[in-house]
């Protein structure tokens, strides 16, 4: 199993072990104390939960944006949580040169779904990587 998926099997882990403590707990509770336990979590339930974390979002989108350029991605430039899903900026190399400070740069606007698939992506920039920002 690759390193990254297994902090995500061990967080199911823990996910299912609370849920049973929980089942367990309300059977042995009073009923009132149960009934108002349970409204607190109806509330909590009722949020919608996101499928993909920060992190989970920034990895999907930078193989998304590697399979579609065929380069790897220098990093995650910018992250940003939608109604929808997420929208990420990814910077990659677009030409080598000697020296490096000359090397051509591209950022990437990817969007994904809750479920990390790819909405859109697009190059939103490209330039030197000596150049400071905004110049």
């Amino acid at each position: 199993m690759p390193p990254e998926e297994r902090p995500r099997e061990e967080r199911r882990r823990e996910e299912r072990h609370h849920e049973e403590r929980r089942e367990e707990r309300s059977r042995t509770r009073p009923h009132e104390e149960r009934d108002r336990h349970e409204q607190g979590h109806e509330r909590e339930r009722s949020r919608p939960r996101p499928v993909l974390d920060a992190r989970d979002a920034a990895r999907s989108a930078a193989r998304h944006v590697e399979g579609l350029t065929g380069r790897a991605a220098e990093g995650v430039t910018s992250l940003e949580r939608g109604e929808d899903g997420w929208v990420i900026g990814i910077e990659v190399v677009e030409t080598h040169r000697i020296p490096d400070s000359t090397d051509i740069l591209a950022e990437y606007q990817v969007e994904l779904d809750d479920h990390g698939e790819l909405a859109s992506y697009r190059r939103t920039e490209r330039y030197y990587r000596g150049r400071g920002e905004n110049t």
